[in-house]
């Protein structure tokens, strides 16, 4: 095997067109958020006889509490036998080794788009990995096929989300708005707000959204959706769009008229609008486990589940410790998990 880094976003984009195991934080675009952040990257891909087998995305995170390399959702391979994969990320981690050393790196976190099953857990022990005191990426989230007929799709919605969805279709106060203005996240931002003081969640600077919405906004792969009532937001979510997949990443919704089922229609609204963009799939992010029924994300869990799908659960995150360093992160790490109730 070879190790290269891949500089044209063709051959990359293109690789995991091939991939069933991915996600869009594996993208080439949120590569490029990753330098908006300030984070130095490398995109680096696995040959085997001339042919590209597998990609990562690796991420330098300078925090409080140390310096670490981030494979969020990476690699990605092309082929999914255990045997492979545990081949594959060790030849990887030679390389990331080196690099650990030379950017002072304490680990390496990562946290890949692999089934949470024995063949995979095997993998990451052999490697000498264990499981790190928070989560990189999500790791368990929910999904709906969207390929099939709208009438199917509303079928396998919750009765009372397919009742909400046609109360406020009749509702004429009710508007559903898109829009890739990035000058919209100010009415975004508002939403949100609201949101994390209601919910009491740490949450993602205005920076980092608009960084967000900017990297993907030149191949029109990210929207604003908004949902007014009377002509007042309630409801605004950013969607991202990539290869054939919306992902539902950010959201806020108001509770001035909690009665009023803004968030149902734009839910509905947004399926739609993927599959005019040719999407099979909607991904509805990150829910909360069922054996945690005080976690923060218990009542959004509950509602992206209403609009039917299935969950998809990945192994945990996975650490690499490379120096006494990391066990001074890990411990504040845990203390810090515990305090969000996670």
């Amino acid at each position: 095997m070879v190790l290269k880094e891949i500089k044209e976003k063709e051959i990359w984009e293109g690789f995991l067109s091939q991939c069933k195991e991915k996600t869009f934080l594996q993208s080439w675009n949120w590569g490029e958020f990753n330098k908006l952040q300030g984070n130095k990257i490398w995109r680096f891909g696995v040959y085997q006889d001339n042919n590209l087998i597998a990609v990562v995305l690796v991420n330098k995170l300078v925090a409080k509490r140390g310096i670490f390399l981030s494979l969020a959702h990476g690699p990605v391979i092309v082929n999914e036998m255990s045997l492979q994969k545990k081949e594959i990320l060790k030849f990887i981690l030679e390389r990331l080794k080196e690099i650990a050393k030379k950017e002072n790196a304490s680990f390496i976190r990562i946290s890949p788009p692999w089934k949470n099953n024995e063949e995979n857990e095997i993998v990451f022990k052999d490697l000498k990995f264990h499981n790190a005191p928070i989560y990189l990426s999500p790791e368990l989230m929910w999904e709906l096929d969207i390929s099939i007929s709208e009438e199917e799709i509303l079928a396998g919605m919750r009765k009372t989300t397919r009742y909400l969805i046609r109360q406020a279709m009749k509702n004429k106060d009710i508007e559903i708005s898109a829009s890739n203005n990035i000058e919209d996240l100010n009415d975004f931002e508002k939403i949100y707000e609201e949101t994390v003081k209601r919910h009491q969640f740490v949450p993602y600077s205005f920076n980092y959204l608009r960084n967000e919405f900017l990297s993907f906004q030149p191949d029109n792969q990210v929207v604003f959706f908004h949902g007014k009532y009377r002509g007042e937001i309630l409801y605004s979510a950013l969607i991202i769009f990539w290869q054939e997949t919306a992902i539902y990443h950010h959201a806020g919704t108001s509770f001035k008229y909690p009665k009023i089922p803004v968030a149902y229609l734009a839910q509905w609204e947004i399926i739609k609008e993927a599959k005019k963009r040719g999407c099979k799939l909607y991904n509805f992010w990150g829910i909360a486990a069922a054996n945690k029924p005080k976690h923060p994300w218990t009542g959004l869990t509950l509602f992206k589940k209403g609009f039917g799908g299935y969950e998809v659960e990945f192994v945990k995150t996975k650490d690499l410790p490379l120096s006494w360093k990391y066990w001074p992160t890990a411990i504040f790490e845990k203390i810090r998990k515990a305090k969000r109730g996670l």
